[in-house]
């Protein structure tokens, strides 16, 4: 095999395809995006921590020689091996000391296992990050500024105006933390709750919405958005809204949910019920459904919401939904679920809909354990209810078999004594030998 004699120079740019580049072929060729140009001095190199920089800048696009090809990381202590592959030093060492001999991108053998110091590609990896980072401050700078002087147009302009200001703020607040936090330091909260009550337009009101989740708000301000014209207009948005609007909606009311102040009568709203379930159930924008799912768990969690959430026929339309969701909304729904059948009326919505027996049997022994907990404290609940009439139901829709499994499984002992109490109920109706014939278990048990 030929051998690889290494530069002797003082570093060198070694490609990921194993060309050695040096600084101006590389700026040149266009390699580093034009890191030549505009290039800080060394002395605010050595102020900048390149690992720092490196973390707060979070770039999803980093020129592909700045990349270790072990970590897909961008290295700062680039080393480079008698092959010519450059490394990340730490990385490269780890894969020595497994003892590796080889050079992980090509798999040739090692004839050296000398690191030699990539010095070149260190200060062009170090100008390229330095410039991303002051091009970063600077626009944060402007960006807080640009907020303080939005704020202040938003206090005396309408119509359209108003909207065009509040698109631009919106957008700033979203990509840039300085003017969030210009906007609450500066009073912007309060002034973005005050354009929200019985006349706001769909148009005001989404874009007050956008802006608002993305803020951080302390009590006092949760509070204010919780008074009820404020709550009408964040619910006039979810049942109006394109779907992004709606989003925003959900987010800001588990926002406001999520604090020690709050009161389950803040959101004690039929219209907003109503628009929740609306979301949940749209088919064309599925990226609704968990949102809206954790959002209703939420709600349910508060017994005096329970009433209201049953009133506009919850139950039933998520039963029928839940074939069709994705594990994780599944789970949110049978919380929901569990929540209501733990009142009288939620017992006999649930027992009135054809489907809920059917649907709880086939979800035991699938999923999650936390699935099966919801599903056998709602049969439990049902068959409660209307012992030989559920019980025919659930035997012929095939529980015996599943509770068994159940019972047999490594399941915990709580969910254990459970199917065996279903079991036990549901056997009343039946002679030892018709039960077994009727959920066709002989085979097993024999």
């Amino acid at each position: 095999m030929p051998m690889f004699q290494p530069s002797k120079k003082n570093g060198f740019l070694g490609g990921g395809d194993g060309r050695v580049l040096d600084l101006d072929t590389a700026v040149k060729d266009g390699v580093l995006g034009g890191v030549g140009g505009g290039g800080l001095g060394t002395g605010v190199l050595e102020k900048l921590d390149l690992n720092k920089m490196i973390e707060e800048l979070n770039l999803s696009t980093v020129p592909s020689v700045f990349i270790c090809p072990i970590s897909l990381e961008p290295m700062t202590d680039p080393v480079t091996l008698c092959t010519g592959q450059t490394y990340e030093k730490s990385n490269i060492l780890k894969w020595l000391g497994m003892g590796h001999y080889t050079c992980p991108t090509t798999m040739q053998e090692l004839w050296d296992d000398m690191l030699t110091p990539n010095n070149t590609l260190y200060q062009l990896i170090c100008t390229w990050f330095s410039q991303q980072y002051v091009q970063m401050k600077k626009r944060s700078e402007n960006a807080q500024g640009r907020a303080s002087e939005l704020l202040s147009t938003l206090k005396r302009v309408k119509g359209q105006a108003r909207i065009q200001t509040l698109k631009e703020l919106q957008q700033l607040v979203s990509n840039h933390s300085t003017a969030r936090t210009a906007v609450v330091d500066e009073g912007g909260v309060a002034l973005l709750s005050s354009l929200l009550g019985p006349f706001t337009s769909y148009a005001v009101g989404s874009e007050v919405i956008a802006t608002l989740v993305n803020l951080t708000l302390c009590s006092e301000s949760k509070a204010n958005l919780m008074q009820p014209s404020k709550v009408s207009a964040v619910v006039d948005v979810l049942n109006e809204g394109s779907i992004d609007a709606k989003l925003n909606c959900v987010r800001l009311i588990e926002t406001l949910m999520d604090d020690k102040g709050f009161r389950a009568e803040s959101i004690s709203s039929h219209s907003l019920l109503v628009a929740l379930m609306r979301l949940i159930r749209d088919k064309r924008h599925p990226n609704g459904h968990l949102p809206g799912l954790a959002l209703l768990k939420s709600i349910s969690i508060h017994n005096e919401l329970r009433t209201l959430i049953l009133n506009i026929g919850a139950a039933p339309q998520l039963v029928e939904l839940v074939p069709f969701l994705n594990p994780e909304c599944i789970e949110l729904a049978l919380f929901t679920l569990e929540a209501l059948s733990s009142t009288s009326q939620g017992k006999q919505a649930l027992k009135d809909c054809p489907k809920t027996i059917p649907t709880m049997v086939k979800l035991l022994m699938r999923i999650s354990e936390i699935c099966i907990a919801h599903a056998l404290s709602i049969l439990l609940s049902v068959c409660k209810l209307a012992p030989e009439e559920c019980s025919l139901v659930a035997v012929e829709a095939g529980i015996a078999a599943k509770l068994l499994l159940v019972i047999q499984s490594g399941c915990n002992q709580i969910l254990k004594q459970q199917a065996a109490e279903l079991l036990k109920l549901c056997s009343l109706n039946y002679s030892d030998t018709m039960f077994l014939s009727k959920c066709k278990l002989t085979r097993t048990i024999h």
